[in-house]
């Protein structure tokens, strides 16, 4: 019987420290210099203007944007509005928009492949929300075999942090991510 409540402390231990640091491992902010940066699709605020600060750094000389190709907000067609956008930056001849017709950070990743493809691109640099970075980086990573692939995390504290359990919306996103990514770790990434 003590053998068994030894057992269940350190259980009870190991699953208190993994949920209290589940919030930390989804997180990985390690962007390299690369021949492309890429801007996942999803958020239109956080991720392009890291992708600006990137290509402004010098971190790569083009940035690859990601737009869903159906994408609609309210009547106005989202690539017509990422084409508006781009043209009004000072950096807009460095910057590429691809349209994306997958909905997964899989399909995407084979999307942009293409596009970076079109670049010559073998180094990237894939920026997107902190809490996506570890999965769209093994995402990228496996899809884009023959690519170097880093990742640069996009901080909205409005939507997440590392300490998850603090606030409704980051454990929900903590929540989700983790279920997204061991889906793709066990089942998606082997279809």
């Amino acid at each position: 019987m003590r053998k068994l409540r030894i057992a269940l402390i350190i259980v009870l231990t190991a699953a208190l420290l993994l949920s209290t640091t589940s919030g930390q491992f989804l997180v990985i902010n390690d962007p390299k210099h690369a021949d492309a940066i890429v801007v996942l699709a999803g958020e239109t605020d956080r991720r392009p203007a890291l992708g600006l600060e990137l290509l402004s750094k010098q971190y790569a000389p083009v940035m690859v944007l990601d737009v869903p190709a159906s994408g609609k907000i309210y009547d106005h067609n989202m690539l017509g509005l990422s084409r508006e956008y781009v043209q009004k930056l000072p950096q807009a001849k460095s910057i590429i928009i691809c349209p994306i017709a997958g909905l997964s950070t899989k399909e995407e990743a084979q999307d942009a492949g293409n596009c970076l493809r079109k670049v010559a691109a073998h180094r990237v640099a894939v920026v997107t929300s902190d809490y996506h970075t570890r999965r769209a980086l093994s995402t990228f990573r496996h899809e884009l075999s023959g690519f170097e692939v880093s990742v640069a995390a996009a901080y909205d504290t409005n939507q997440f942090s590392g300490e998850w359990w603090k606030h409704r919306q980051w454990a929900k996103l903590n929540f989700d991510e983790w279920l997204r990514l061991v889906w793709w770790e066990g089942v998606d990434r082997w279809r």
